[in-house]
């Protein structure tokens, strides 16, 4: 959809035009899942830890499963940031035990228009 031009806007066409490693993992439950998004677990958390490889931040966006999947496979010493509306979702992601865990209950879309107004700006508030 970004190569088509249909996509306009959004991380995933943010994340596809930088050159960001995107890893789509269906699950069990999927009915005919997106185009691109893989079907084979053992697959799907190959290409995850492959990923992951050398990441030093994770932000940890309004879905649980694949969360906690990636929380999993991250060595303690990455930081993680959870942002769900969920309080319970964000206790689970957040409650890894260390210092480098931070969880905000809030809509991910509200924190990602205030991150990229920090990052743009140098400024928040």
């Amino acid at each position: 959809m970004v190569e088509s031009g249909q996509l306009k806007s959004g991380v995933m066409k943010s994340a596809i035009e930088h050159g960001i490693d995107v890893v789509l993992a269906g699950s069990v439950r999927d009915d005919g899942p997106l185009p691109d998004v893989i079907t084979d677990m053992v697959e799907a958390q190959r290409r995850m830890r492959e990923s992951l490889r050398g990441v030093r931040i994770a932000l940890m966006l309004s879905t649980m499963l694949h969360s906690i999947a990636t929380g999993n496979m991250l060595p303690a010493g990455v930081r993680t940031v959870c942002v769900d509306i969920n309080p319970a979702v964000v206790t689970k992601l957040a409650d890894r035990g260390s210092w480098q865990s931070i969880g905000l209950v809030t809509d991910v879309e509200s924190f990602l228009r205030e991150l990229a107004l920090v990052i743009e700006t140098g400024r928040h508030g």
